[in-house]
Parts: structure tokens; sequence; C-alpha cells
């Protein structure tokens, strides 16, 4: 909660007597989201108590968010957090009361006072680094830190206004990408990729918010927020000023890639070694006599989600700094030209910031132990827009994309064969290899065929009743028919096996697992409080067992004799809250709740682990014989694949194309390949295909319809 001290306009309008039990005495600013109330508890404890604006409380989706974020909060407040006291997300008006934090914001105290003494800037880097860890720890991402949002408490810096959800902050949700944020404390990867913004966004603001607390101005200064945006991507920080100790660290926050920036843990240790005795007396901001000389900036504007304000900077003569950028004329209109500022400074995604030609993969890294497989890039036959599916299966890497089937040596990625399909349209879905042969997955058909893996040429065709969903399992294709009727098609001759309707179920949607005989469907109450979860025999159609299980549930695997599914929140529709691991043989479930809720996660099992991927980039591992979470790792990668795994990694695709992996041992990140966007970098497809982990290799396929294969041994040779 900032204690920002401007009323703003139209304040009578949105000013309510009470927020729950807290009469709120006076205003202390706005934002985008809501008005800040001092208030006081019963107790006497003094409250800055944040109420959600009357537009935004008629919102389903953004009560929704609202109650998310007041849940993020809770486990967010620490030492160097505002602590969250009480908050209802499901009155009339929402509102969450924090604890009052006397003491200025770093923009006032370096408006009124200058900049701060070396010693004062490590102390507060030091806080700072120790908030983002705890920030982050629990999965959050500020996204907008700067010096506005952190308070000068005597007891050290407090970062406030943390990861609650505006309305207009729809970077996750958005096919524009759009994003709020305050332009010269915005990482570049805001600018160029919106949509995947991790941890690491904070350690560049947290970089920029050093050099105004050292210097008075920013890294990146300009009177337009357009040339800001274009040196914050392109151009070196101007440094000058900040102490010689603390400017290496500090520039290593400003990398231009997230992943050149030390973590928050990283920051301390090093801040130890640089200063190992840094003072470490309360911080009591200090004061400056009246007649000294001021800075010549002011500070940055407020939080750019309220009003439609910019963010100037120096208007005075700047001494010469570290490769400063210069605009011209041609710059200025190129930079006015390809950005757009919608509401003052809500910025959309633009190729033009920084998405140039990066270096081509496997150029020239060294290579050890992998030697023997330097790994391969292929380009479709099909000038289709869309990311490749690909399957593994019958010694070939089957694809397909819009009209066209396709196959690739998965040694070489030499293109075997390539089998147009017409009229047809694939399911958003990997072809199918059953009983040897290629099979393409379309839905609402009446046409089945397969193919020859090794030549393409058609083996079998089949005429069938209109079906609404098609799955392999055990060899053969399970298909809904539109009268929900299953019938089994014989993957390798095209005969059916058998038909037949699951008792129960109108029309049964499907879930097959590596590994497992049997398939799946699980259907939910009206009311969300149970699922009905049926183990049907692919060979004879018949029902192995059912189980009524508590929850909103998905099946994502199985292992062991267990099916492991995940449980969504009833109140807040794609928000999962828990793992349930069910045992048929003892008719046992076991529920591990997650230690926050995850939006729209996706998830794979493999060696007793169940990894998800969480909108928003949180990766973590979750143990079900133990119970407990193993490690979580903030990806950066906002939209991604359902994870994959191996006995050594777990692999992830981005929406930019890129391929990730992380030891699954210790969650830490070991290597990623170069984004290979498509024709429309600001579009992120509905659903991105697994990777495919095979031995020693690992495929996947990126946007521009590239299908490449990496070398699992050397990931961080990528």
């Amino acid at each position: 909660m900032t204690p920002q001290r401007n009323g703003g306009a139209g304040a009578a309008a949105d000013r309510p007597e009470y927020a729950g039990q807290y009469r709120l005495q006076s205003r202390l600013g706005s934002g985008g989201m809501g008005v800040v109330h001092l208030a006081r508890s019963t107790s006497g404890l003094t409250l800055a108590v944040k109420v959600v604006h009357t537009s935004h409380a008629a919102d389903p989706e953004f009560r929704g968010r609202f109650r998310q974020e007041v849940a993020a909060a809770r486990r967010v407040s620490g030492a160097f957090t505002a602590p969250v006291v009480d908050a209802d997300p499901e009155a009339e008006r929402p509102w969450m009361a924090t604890l009052f934090i006397p003491g200025p914001t770093l923009a006032e105290q370096v408006k009124r006072n200058g900049p701060m003494a070396p010693p004062q800037l490590r102390r507060l880097m030091a806080g700072l680094a120790e908030a983002l860890r705890d920030i982050h720890r629990v999965g959050v991402v500020h996204r907008d830190l700067k010096p506005s949002n952190v308070l000068l408490a005597e007891d050290g810096p407090k970062v406030i206004d943390f990861g609650i959800s505006r309305p207009m902050d729809s970077e996750l949700r958005t096919e524009t990408g759009k994003l709020i944020g305050t332009p010269p404390f915005m990482a570049p990867e805001q600018f160029r990729r919106p949509r995947e913004v991790g941890p690491a966004a904070d350690i560049f603001a947290l970089g920029s918010v050093l050099v105004h607390a050292a210097t008075g101005r920013g890294p990146f200064d300009s009177d337009s927020p357009y040339i800001v945006a274009y040196q914050v991507v392109h151009d070196e920080p101007d440094l000058t000023g900040v102490p010689d100790n603390l400017a290496p660290l500090v520039l290593r926050c400003l990398a231009k890639e997230p992943g050149d920036r030390p973590t928050p843990d990283e920051l301390m240790r090093e801040l130890r070694r640089v200063a190992a005795s840094y003072d470490t007396q309360a911080f009591i901001p200090g004061q400056r006599s009246q007649d000294a000389p001021r800075p010549e900036q002011a500070g940055p504007a407020d939080a750019v989600d309220s009003a439609a304000e910019s963010t100037a900077g120096s208007t005075g003569e700047r001494p010469p700094g570290r490769g400063r950028f210069r605009p011209t004329a041609p710059v200025l209109a190129l930079a006015a030209g390809g950005l757009a500022l919608v509401a003052g400074a809500v910025f959309g995604s633009v190729r033009l910031l920084g998405d140039q030609d990066r270096p081509a993969p496997h150029a020239s890294a060294p290579r050890t132990a992998s030697a023997a497989f330097s790994g391969w890039a292929a380009k479709s036959w099909s000038d289709e827009g869309g990311t490749p599916q690909c399957s593994y299966g019958a010694g070939a890497l089957v694809c397909a994309r819009p009209g066209l089937l396709y196959a690739l040596d998965p040694a070489s990625g030499r293109k075997l064969w390539r089998h147009p399909l017409g009229e047809r349209q694939l399911r958003t879905a990997p072809p199918a290899v059953a009983g040897g042969l290629v099979q393409p997955m379309t839905d609402h058909g009446r046409e089945l065929e397969a193919l020859d893996p090794a030549t393409g040429r058609p083996r079998w065709h089949r005429s069938v009743p209109a079906y609404s969903g098609v799955l392999e399992a055990g060899g053969r294709l399970l298909l809904t028919g539109v009268d929900g009727v299953v019938r089994a098609v014989d993957g390798a001759s095209g005969g059916i096996r058998w038909s037949r309707r699951v008792p129960g179920v109108a029309l049964p949607h499907f879930f097959s697992f590596a590994g497992d005989p049997l398939a799946y469907t699980a259907s939910t109450s009206d009311d969300g409080s149970a699922t009905r979860v049926l183990a049907v025999d692919p060979r004879t159609g018949g029902v192995r067992w059912e189980a009524r299980l508590r929850g909103t549930l998905t099946p994502v695997g199985s292992e062991g004799g267990s099916l492991v599914l995940l449980s969504a929140r009833a109140d807040f529709i794609g928000q999962v809250d828990a793992v349930v691991r069910y045992t048929p043989a003892s008719r046992t479930a076991r529920r591990i709740a997650l230690p926050l809720p995850r939006d729209t996660a996706q998830a794979t099992v493999h060696g007793g682990v169940v990894h998800l991927l969480a909108e928003g980039g949180s990766l973590e591992a979750v143990d079900l014989a133990t119970g407990r979470e193993r490690w979580r790792l903030e990806t950066a990668v906002s939209r991604g694949s359902a994870p994959a795994a191996d006995d050594r990694h777990v692999y992830v695709t981005a929406g930019d194309g890129r391929l990730l992996a992380v030891d699954a041992r210790t969650g830490r990140l070991l290597g990623q390949t170069v984004p290979r966007f498509g024709p429309h970098p600001d579009r992120v497809a509905a659903s991105l295909p697994a990777p495919l982990p095979v031995g020693d290799h690992v495929y996947a396929a990126a946007p521009d319809g590239t299908v490449f294969a990496e070398d699992g041994r050397a990931p961080s040779h990528w």
C-alpha cells in the first residue's frame, strides 16, 4: 500500500466511510485499481486500506484476480514488505488492509534531500534484494518496482504495491501483450516480450532504482518515454555518480538478457563480499538543509496505471556517461512511429524495440560430451502459420501443420515425406502412431486413414460414423461419436474392435498416458464439488474401475498403479490448488495442497514427481511420496507448454519458440535455445506443443514453423 499524499481528481466521488470494521480517516493516494486510505484498527494499529474502485468491483473476473492477489499478498508479508492485516475480496467494494509504514518513499526522499550516501545505498540494495527474494519465493513477480514503491522506514526499506492485479494488467491474458509499467524502471523484456516477464525483470528494476537513489536520475533518461524505451532495450546505462564499488553489481542487474542478471541471493552474497562490514544501524532518512542544492530531476512520475501520465527525465545538462545514447531526429521518428502508448504509458508488444536477428543456433559453441550430436533445425514445407505438432514413433518424427502431415529423420532433421490433408482440419494435438502406423488426428470427421511411417503412403482408409473426438490408447483409436457411442479402431488394420457407450457419461472425453494401458474419462458435477473418474480398457471397452473424488479434477498422468490429477478451485475457474493421487488398488486418494494456487497450470508426471508449469512462469516439482514441494523456479515464461520430463531434466517450450531445460533434481535452469518468433510475435497460440525427450535427444517446435532437436546431455551449450 503506497502512502502517497496526492488526492487526485474526483476524490470525493470515491470516498467510502468504512472498509469492513475499519473507519477510513483520510485519503492517502489513488491508483488505477483503487484508493488508499489511512485507517485505525480497534486495537490502535494504524493501517493503509486500499479500496477497489466501484467500476472494478462490478467485474467478476477482476474480483477473481483480486482474490488471488490477496492470497499472494498474505504470503509475501515479511520483514521488507508491508504485512497484510485484513482483507475482504467478497465485499461490495473489495478491500485490503496492511500496516501503515511511516516514512517517505524513495522518490520523495531523493527529491527532497538529494542522492543517498554510499552506506545508505548498500543497505538499500541489501534490503531490496531480501525483499525480492521473499516475494519471488512465493511465486510473485512485482513487475513495477520503482522509487515510489519503496518506503524508507526506520528499520529498512519496504517494498509496497506488489503483485496486485490491475484491470489493465493484461500481459498474460490479451493477444496484444499490453503491459503497464514505468518506462525508466522496466526491463527490456517488458518491451520486447511482455508476456514473458519473470523475476529477472524485478532485478533490472532494482538496478534502475539504485541508480536513481545514487544520482537523482535513472540510468536511462529522456523527456520522451519513447526514447527511454529505446534506450532501455538498446543502450548501455549511464552509471555516472554510482559508487565505484557498487557500479559493477548494478551493471549486472541492468543486463539486457534476463539470464545474465544475478538472483537476489547472489546479490546479497556479492554485497557481503564487496562490503563485508557495511553498516547495519537502523535506516533513518537523512535530512537536507533548505539551502542545499537539489538534483536537476525531481524523480519519476508515479505509476502510469492511474492517470494519463508520461515519465519525464532530466532537462538539465548531463555529465558524460558510459556509452550514453544521443537520439537523432530519425531515431526520434522511428521510436515515435514504432511505439504506441495507451492511456499514458501502456505499451503494446513491439518487435522494433529489440527482437533483432539473434545468432543462429549451434553457431560455434564448444561441445564436449555431446560432440556426437550437434542438433538440427528444419523448416516445414507449409507456408501456413502455426507451431507444428509432433510425435515420435516407429523410427520417425511425425509432424502436422494446417493441411499437411510430414515426417522428419530424428537423427538429422531430413524430410522423409509429406502427405497433404486437403480440407481436413487437424485437431490441436500431435499425430498418433498406433499399431506401427501414423494416423492424422482430425476432429469432427467421418474418415480415418493410416500411413506408413517410412514412406507416408496410405496403408488403410475407413469411413466411420461422425465423431467429435479421437484419442490413441493402447494401439487403438478411441472415437467418441456425436451420438455418445465410443468406437475402438485397431491402429494396424483399421478394423472396428468394439462399439459401446460409457455408463453414465453422455459424451466421453478421454485421457491416455505413455506406458499406461488404460484410458480415462472424468466428468465433474454441476457444482464442481465432485468428479467421477472411470478407467476404460481400450482392448474391450470395459470399465476397469470407477471412483468418485472430491473437487474439480483433471487427469494429468499415471505412475505406479496410481492416477494423478490436478484439482481446480470451484470459485475461480482455471486456478489449480492441489495435486491428487488416486490409487485404485486401495481406493485411497491423497490430496497435496500447493503452497499457492496456480493459474492455468499444466503438468506431467515422471519418477514419482509432478512437474507443474503455471501461467506466469512458475515451474515447480511436487514429490508424490512425501507430499512436499521439492523446488520451484520462476522461468520467465509467462505462457508455455505442458512440461516434459526424463530422469535428468524438465523441459518447457515458451511462446516465443524457446526450449528451456531445468535440472530435475535441483530446479536450476541449465540452458535455453534462441527465440524463434512466428509471423505475428505479438500473438500467442491457444496451446503449445510439449517438448519430446527421446533418449539423449529432445525435440521441440516453434511458432515460425521450425522443428528442432537438441542434445539433452548438454543444455548449457544450446
